[in-house]
Order: C-alpha cells, then structure tokens, then sequence
C-alpha cells in the first residue's frame, strides 16, 4: 500500500488519513462497511486510491456520485494527486461523457452508470470493490443499486468489497442492515454561530438573500457560500448583487454550468467571492475559503406528479441534517458563521425522504424486471402502491406483458436510460419524425428554457421553437435562457447520435406557416 499523508502534488492532509489502516483491514475481513464521515474529511478522494494496495483489490473500483460535478471534480482531484491526466488512473464515466482507458483503476461513475452497468454484466467481471459516496442523499439509483450489488454479492460475488459513506445517515441502522460493521471518522471542523435573519414585508428570496449578504460582508471575513434552490434564484440574486460595487467576485454553482466554470468556483480566488449554490454544495464538493454561510432552507427536489404521469422537481424545505451539514462548511478553515433565513421556531423533517418515496416509480418497477427478481433488499422498500401503479402503465407501454416480465420492447425502452415514456416515443417515432422527437426529448428532460410570461405556459411547442431560434442565432434573449438552450442542443445532439438519425431540417418557420 501506498504511504498514507501527505498527497503528492497538493500537501495536503485529510481527518480520515489515521483511519485508513482500520478501514483496510476491515475490508480484508468483511466484504462490507460503512464509513461515517462529515464533509471535508477526504473519504471520497483518499479512501479509493488507499484500497488500490489492498490483496483483495485486483480489479477496478467503481465510485458511486450522485452528481455529475461531483463526480468530475473527485476524479480530477485523484489524478492531480497522482500526477497524471484524468482518464489514466482514475477517471470517470456520467452521462454522455467518458473519460477512462484501458489504464483506470479507480472509475468514478454517476448513478445510472452504475446500475446499466449491473445490469449489463451482474457479475461485475474485473470490479474488485463499488463504492458508494453520499449515500445520505438517499437517490432513487443509489438505492436501486446497493441492492443490485447486495444480490449479486450475496449469489454470484462474495469476493466483491461493498463500501457505503456518507456524512449525516443513520450509520447504525444501515451496518444493521447490510450486517456490516461501521466506521466513523472525525471531521476538520471548528464552532459555528447560527443566526436567523427574517424577510421583510413583501421581500423576495433574491433580495432577502442581497441584503444578508451585505450583512455578512461589513461584518465577517472570508468568502461566502449561499443556498439557493435553482439556477433561476441564483441568476436573480446575482444580478441583485452584481448591481452593487461591492469588492467581490459573485460566482454561481450548479449542475448546468460548463466544466470550466465549475472549476473555477472550486479554486481559490484572487479576491473575495460570494458563492451562489444549489445543494450540490451540501456534501459533495468542497468550496475553499469559506467561512459564511448564508442558507435559503430550501432546495429542489423530484416529486411525482399526477398530472403528467411523471416526476417533476419542486421547491421544498431542506431536512435538519442538510441545515446542520450546510451550516458546518462555514467552520472547515476558521471559526465561522451561519445565517439561515427562516424563523427559529420553524421545525424540519430530522432527515432527507428516500427519493423512491416520493418519486414515479416505473424507471425502478422496470429495472428490478430486467433484473428477474422480485426478492431483491432495499434499506426502505418502495411504496407498493406506487410501484404496483407503475407496472401497470409499463405493461400499458408494452414494456412488461401481462404476468410482470419484461419484454423486447422492455428492454429496448431500458437501454435508452430515459423515462419510459420518452424512451417509448423514441422507438415509435416514424422515421421522418426521428428528429423532431430527439428534440422533444432534450427539451421533456431538460430545465425550463423560458423566461417572463412564456415560462408559465406549457405549450411544448413553445420551448421548441426556441430551441431553432437558438440553432438559427436568432433568439430574443429576454424570453428564454441561452445557457439552458445550448444545453438542451447538446443533449439533442446526443440522443441524434444514440439513435442513429442526422439532425432534421424542418424548423418552426415551415411548421407556423403550414
């Protein structure tokens, strides 16, 4: 095994270094553990290359992320600490984008990476150990695929090393469940005031946030990291700030963002910064510098919708362990401070839902039917309801015949890695409508493009021709969003790709005018 301290190029020394020997020899002799550790402390950028010296560990590790930035920046870091490229040693695999070779040992892949994976190969040939990080969060395809790799341990693979981290879950009810024995390791944290700072009469969230902001700047050191729900809150409150001649940088952080700007928001900067962040910035990604903290208590959330049939995000309240991890990235270098702006009285749900409680569940009921058994263990079982209402429009869809199994169209519907639904128009659609449809697609999966009045009508259409305006630099900026635009062509580009059709050449103009 490799010396344990300091990381070659960085020098920098991480709280979960003095437990790596234990967490060693507890996976030569148990194939399962759970590592409770808070942010910061380097479990996912220390523990996969440690494990690479390891007897047992032949093969590859697979890192699970939740999030694709997350998932860049923790296979970026481990090979800067090496000294090499990412796609060499360490690499990384998310949606429409691969960056490994015949040379990676250490893969980080997102959640539906992972379960293809499985369900292309449930033997997991050549993987030594999968790695679940921020497992707290408690995604839909993190639980699906703890309990692929738990079947596939348990009847084909008690070789393969199962590891679950996370920073704020009940780390005794889940080593109860897996009969695994459990870690913990202390974080680098130092105290935090927590102080709540209440809206004015008629005040909205952007300029609530504006006027804490400035609050912490007069009065505190250090950059700032703001919660925000949505890329939508955090364009307006930076427009609010960046009226001001404050002396700051005012920074965004989100999902959409291209990978240039989500580095840049990860290093140190030349001057102060006010970082404007979804909770991506919860747990997964580690900001510098910081020693505010300025939390909305809100956040988005998938959610089933009835009306349409599927999931659709909703801005909620966060969960006390969120509140408590939020607030504690103002103390990782310094004493820091905590402003949260909703009143102290107001109580919080103690922990975060699993996602397959609230969610549609046919993505799941089709998964676990490709996979042939019903047997399979999950930490909360999905509601029976839900999934029984799910596999009767997978078998409405012609996905699953009438006894539950999966069918040709089944697993045509599974390969494409998109709702049911969606998957099911890509195979109907006649050829002349391949494109149109690949289009549709981008945009069904994709944040809203629209702007002003035009962002509360649902009209379809509407984002479509967008969407050519955009391609046909012709777009009025004020009635949609050209980041999210750009995003969508990208994305469209890719499914054109996927399924094998050039891009269309009939545009709104024809279809207005016909």
């Amino acid at each position: 095994m490799a010396a344990i301290g300091l990381t070659p190029s960085t020098g920098i020394r991480f709280p979960i270094e003095p437990l790596l020997p234990e967490l060693l020899e507890r996976l030569t002799d148990s194939n399962r553990l759970v590592l409770e550790a808070p942010p910061g402390a380097g479990k996912t950028t220390q523990v996969p290359p440690a494990l690479l010296g390891a007897s047992w560990c032949t093969g590859k590790i697979l890192l699970l992320e939740p999030r694709r930035i997350a998932a860049r920046a923790a296979a970026g870091f481990m090979a800067e600490q090496r000294g090499e490229d990412v796609g060499g040693t360490v690499g990384y695999r998310i949606r429409f984008e691969n960056r490994v070779s015949a040379k990676t040992r250490i893969e980080v892949v997102t959640e539906g990476i992972l379960t293809r994976m499985l369900q292309d190969d449930p033997t997991l040939d050549g993987i030594s150990a999968v790695l679940f990080d921020e497992f707290h969060e408690r995604h839909l395809h993190s639980d699906l695929a703890l309990a692929l790799c738990l079947d596939v341990q348990e009847s084909l693979r008690p070789d393969l090393r199962i590891l679950v981290m996370s920073a704020t879950l009940d780390g005794e009810r889940l080593a109860r469940f897996l009969d695994a024995p459990r870690l913990t390791a202390e974080g680098r944290a130092f105290p935090v005031t927590v102080a709540h700072v209440l809206a004015r009469a008629n005040e909205s969230l952007e300029l609530h946030m504006k006027r804490v902001i400035k609050l912490a700047l007069d009065q505190h050191e250090g950059d700032l990291l703001c919660f925000l729900p949505g890329k939508a809150e955090i364009e307006r409150t930076r427009a609010h700030v960046q009226q001001e001649s404050w002396p700051v940088d005012v920074l965004a952080l989100h999902g959409e963002l291209s990978v240039d700007d989500q580095a840049r928001v990860l290093r140190p900067g030349a001057r102060r910064r006010v970082v404007l962040a979804t909770n991506v910035a919860e747990s997964s990604l580690t900001i510098p510098s910081v020693r505010v903290v300025i939390d909305s208590g809100l956040a988005r959330e998938p959610a089933f919708d009835p009306g349409s049939g599927m999931s659709r995000l909703e801005t909620v309240s966060i969960a006390q362990s969120s509140a408590t991890q939020r607030a504690g990235r103002a103390g990782r270098v310094a004493e820091g401070h905590c402003y949260r702006l909703w009143p102290e009285s107001q109580r919080l749900e103690p922990g975060t839902r699993p996602e397959l409680a609230r969610v549609e569940l046919s993505g799941l009921a089709l998964e676990i039917a490709a996979w042939g058994s019903t047997a399979l263990r999950f930490l909360d079982a999905p509601p029976a309801g839900n999934l029984a209402q799910a596999r009767e429009l997978l078998v409405t869809l012609g996905a699953l015949d009438i006894e539950g199994r999966i069918t040709d169209i089944g697993r045509k519907v599974l390969a494409l890695g998109t709702h049911p639904r969606l998957a099911l128009a890509c195979l109907k659609a006649p050829k002349p409508l391949k494109s149109l449809t690949c289009d549709l697609i981008a945009v069904l999966e994709a944040r809203d493009p629209m702007r002003g009045e035009a962002r509360f009508g649902d009209d379809l259409a509407d984002r479509w021709f967008a969407l050519c305006d955009f391609r046909q630099q012709r777009m009025d900026w004020n009635r949609a969003d050209r980041n999210v635009l750009a995003q969508i062509d990208q994305n469209s580009r890719q499914w054109h790709r996927r399924l094998h059709c050039d891009p269309g050449r009939t545009g709104p103009r024809s279809i207005r005018s016909g």
